[in-house]
């Protein structure tokens, strides 16, 4: 129901929390926030916008929503290797509906509370339903995990089970159904996202390279290939699976894998002397491929043909 809320009682009432934190000096209720990063650290700082029928559907929980939108940013910060600290929230509403926004702020400060994040700042205004949030990160300058550094033999690694989030999408909009035990863990993955801030932080000077996946396994190690100036093979028999995917014809759970996105697992490069290190990672993680020194993306099927795939990933604006 909508309320009379005025937009200062809203952040009062739903996002000002006490936030007695190291290096927060000054939060929510002020013209700007006072940070302190902590000594001989660099801020990593990302951001990231949800537009209602873009990015989920009007009619999503919004505990959900709260719940990832804090973490895609604070994958972006795990793909760094950076611990988070801060947030700022951009909220843009059709109108006051404090039943909403409890649930949607109770779902963002779960999330943020899990990696020790803050909320700091941010701006209500009036408009589309719309969100956005700045998150903050440090780390040491020499140990960011960047794109640019994968090399011919490095091994290609995969944390979690990318697809699940896709077909979860697919279930949803009625593309196709699955049955009601993977279609819970699809939903789940789809709305509820795990973002790898601990393996970020255990893959700082050993990976080679990082990025995590929001829009497809494929287009995203590109970006990889792309700053490092190298190629890649990855074997798809190799690719992690679960009940979600095997419920499904595999050409379709390949290409939810490949190009499907909203997974926020990290895709990163190990060389191959670091093999002993897999066993001892926060998170499950799988080996599907190696970088090569020519060029380009090469997906190879079990039976050593190359798979095609004409759509690599999400782009908003192809």
């Amino acid at each position: 129901m909508a309320g009379r809320m005025g937009e200062f009682d809203l952040i009062k009432a739903y996002f000002s929390h006490p936030a007695h934190t190291e290096g927060l000096i000054l939060g929510v209720g002020d013209d700007c926030a006072l940070l302190k990063p902590s000594p001989g650290m660099t801020l990593a700082v990302t951001t990231d916008t949800m537009v209602s029928g873009v990015h989920f559907l009007p009619d999503d929980d919004p505990r959900d929503l709260g719940y990832k939108l804090a973490a895609v940013n604070l994958s972006d910060l795990a793909a760094m290797g950076a611990r988070p600290r801060w947030l700022f929230l951009n909220l843009t509403l059709p109108a006051v509906d404090e039943r909403w926004i409890a649930a949607f702020a109770d779902g963002l400060f779960a999330q943020a509370k899990r990696h020790g994040a803050v909320l700091a700042g941010g701006d209500t205004t009036r408009g589309p339903l719309a969100f956005g949030l700045t998150a903050m990160g440090e780390l040491p300058s020499d140990q960011a995990l960047r794109r640019s550094g994968a090399r011919p033999g490095d091994w290609i690694c995969v944390s979690g089970v990318p697809g699940e989030a896709a077909a979860g999408l697919a279930h949803r909009l009625g593309e196709h159904l699955l049955s009601e035990g993977p279609a819970a863990q699809a939903l789940a993955r789809l709305h509820r996202p795990e973002p790898r801030v601990a393996l970020g932080l255990a893959l700082r000077g050993v990976a080679t390279s990082a990025i995590d996946i929001s829009d497809g396994l494929a287009q995203d190690l590109g970006h990889i290939l792309a700053a490092s100036k190298v190629g890649a093979t990855v074997e798809l028999a190799r690719l992690p699976s679960s009940p979600v995917l095997e419920a499904l014809p595999k050409d379709r759970s390949w290409r939810h894998q490949l190009a499907g996105g909203d997974d926020y697992e990290l895709l990163f490069t190990l060389p191959p002397d670091e093999a002993g290190r897999l066993p001892d990672l926060p998170a499950p993680v799988t080996v599907i491929g190696r970088i090569d020194p020519d060029p380009g993306l090469r997906l190879l099927a079990p039976d050593g043909s190359l798979f095609p795939l004409a759509h690599q990933g999400h782009d908003h604006f192809a």
